[in-house]
């Protein structure tokens, strides 16, 4: 018997990969891993929120605007920021980072080096922003609000990657591992896509020699780590530091959101496919991964969270929301645009191609996990700034539409996926079995 890197149970040795399928057993390590480190730092971030919440709605609010505004920083370097934007294009880039590892041990060594794998979270993820900002327009235009409205059309296209995979880690632990990396990934791509209608729709200007240096620091940082993996020496902190922290500013200068810059460093890590295959050898990528984890979920994501979910909602500002057009379609935008159309791809793809959604699984799962998708935090509130102006009071009516669009559609996938959750744990104390007590499960071994 060899661990599956072959079809598993599920798929046919000769046809198409099934959609969403169980994966290898080293896909369901990593995961399994990976969710472990995000339900600890998924509690720290759900109380972070909820803390910010109730300190910007007490009578001490004003200390926490002040706090959150409070200016640091070279000014000289175009750094001085308030303590609020150092938590979203700082730490979050730290996020980001893991996440472009992640994706290129993915691409590289892990199941979805299949394109026709890696193609289901693009086309879902690409169909979830399209139809949720054809929701917005559509319900901006049935109230008859005026065209002022209409510029928030992309506020609700962005999945926010830290608090959908929090909420997951916390109601999903016993999910199949197809489905968690399918949100995973379609939730980068989303993040990637919404940027890139920032840079296109909302930014006024672009620094392209700001962006060529930071091309030129992303260079410096891929050949150091290149080296560190030919010599077999491990890389030094410091040094990498250098030029991370440069792309970083560069890219911060040149008016694209800062955090693409972490992404970027996490897809130049270089990812060996013989090294992550051996079960025996820790590569580069899963050293620094390990490493840097734990900051980004316990420190970087849960300080974000407190510094961008403080919104005010005592003294009326709700009821305002509520009637704000804007505000309404941005619920709808999240909770129904975002479930159509992430789950409508996957089902089109299912219908109209030869691929058919994996045995183990059930629509419901999908179902569940496109709901889940409409949780948007970042780049959304992001997004609203830009769209109408920050502390302006269509933007705080899209900031509360935000939170409670992402609350429903939280609540809704908790629903359905905690329902899935318990069947599946049912399913892998079954599967669990390891009868040849080789450490693996027989379900990821075939004779």
């Amino acid at each position: 018997m060899t661990p599956s890197s072959s079809p598993s149970p599920s798929q046919s040795p000769s046809g198409p990969d099934p959609l969403l399928s169980r994966g290898s057993w080293h896909e369901a390590r990593f995961v399994a891993q990976a969710l472990r480190t995000e339900t600890v730092g998924g509690a720290v971030l759900l109380v972070a929120a909820v803390a910010a919440l109730i300190w910007a709605n007490s009578p001490w609010r004003e200390a926490y605007a002040t706090l959150r505004d409070t200016v640091i920083g070279p000014s000289a370097l175009h750094l001085d920021l308030s303590l609020g934007t150092w938590a979203s294009d700082g730490l979050l880039a730290v996020f980001f980072f893991v996440v472009g590892v992640e994706l290129k041990r993915e691409f590289v060594a892990g199941d979805l080096r299949n394109p026709r794998k890696a193609a289901l979270p693009v086309v879902a993820a690409a169909a979830g922003v399209v139809i949720p900002a054809v929701v917005f327009v559509g319900v901006v235009a049935l109230s008859g609000a005026g065209g002022d409205a209409m510029r928030g059309w992309a506020i609700p296209t962005a999945t926010d990657i830290a608090f959908a995979l929090a909420v997951l880690a916390v109601i999903g632990t016993h999910l199949p591992s197809g489905l968690r990396s399918f949100l995973l990934t379609l939730a980068v791509v989303d993040d990637l896509i919404a940027i890139t209608i920032i840079a296109v729709f909302f930014t006024s200007g672009i620094n392209w020699l700001s962006l060529a240096g930071a091309a030129v620091a992303l260079a410096v940082w891929w050949a150091l780590l290149r080296r560190s993996t030919s010599t077999g020496r491990p890389p030094r902190v410091w040094l990498l530091a250098i030029p991370a922290l440069i792309a970083w500013g560069l890219v911060h200068a040149s008016g694209v959101h800062a955090t693409i810059a972490g992404v970027l460093l996490g897809l130049l890590v270089p990812v060996i496919r013989s090294e992550e295959d051996d079960p025996d050898q820790s590569s580069m990528a899963e050293r620094i991964e390990h490493r840097i984890r734990p900051w980004s979920a316990g420190v970087a994501v849960p300080i974000f969270a407190f510094f961008a979910a403080g919104v005010t909602v005592v003294g009326g500002g709700l009821g305002a929301a509520a009637r704000d057009a804007a505000a309404i379609a941005v619920v709808a935008g999240l909770v129904v645009g975002k479930c159509v159309g992430i789950f409508g791809s996957t089902w089109a793809l299912s219908r109209f191609t030869k691929a058919e959604l994996d045995s183990d699984l059930a629509w419901s799962d999908v179902f569940g996990l496109s709901l889940l998708a409409g949780v948007g935090f970042t780049v959304s509130l992001l997004i609203g700034e830009l769209a109408f102006g920050p502390g302006s009071s269509r933007d705080d009516h899209v900031k509360l539409a935000v939170l409670v669009g992402s609350l429903i559609a939280a609540l809704l996938a908790a629903a359905v996926l905690g329902r899935r959750n318990r069947h599946y744990r049912a399913l892998e104390a079954r599967e669990s079995l390891d009868t040849d007590g080789d450490g693996i499960p027989d379900v990821y071994e075939q004779s």
